[in-house]
């Protein structure tokens, strides 16, 4: 099927959502990092988002298994890349946060991987 301009569908990005065992705990951990409000959390769903902006949303799996990267055993699914200005205090910051210094790292220098409360791997990288 063909589409003219004029009428092709509006699509909006609106957020990226991750798998965890506790919306509520990652909402509150990404919250804090990227100091954007929560602004939506039930039992099984929470949102971080700044009204108008796509946000980070996070969905309660029951039998969810924390990524085991490098290893590939439990797929890494996505990672979030986040820019800093300076790498050995943002890792401190995120650490203090409740992140995790990733056992491997590829680009020490340049780029830091950490994990969050959930295990999903993300990337600091300065910018």
């Amino acid at each position: 099927m063909a589409f003219h301009a004029d009428s092709v569908p509006a699509v909006r990005y609106l957020a990226v959502t991750f798998d965890c065992p506790d919306p509520a705990e990652l909402a509150r951990f990404y919250s804090a990092v990227l100091g954007l409000p929560v602004s939506r959390s039930t039992g099984g769903f929470a949102l971080v988002e700044r009204e108008g902006t796509p946000g980070l949303g996070f969905y309660r799996v029951d039998d969810y298994q924390r990524p085991t990267w490098p290893d590939a055993s439990v797929p890494k699914q996505a990672h979030l890349d986040l820019g800093v200005d300076d790498l050995d205090a943002a890792q401190d910051r995120l650490i203090a946060l409740g992140a995790v210094a990733a056992d491997t790292q590829p680009m020490p220098g340049r780029r830091r991987v950490l994990l969050d409360p959930a295990g999903h791997p993300f990337c600091i990288t300065v910018c």
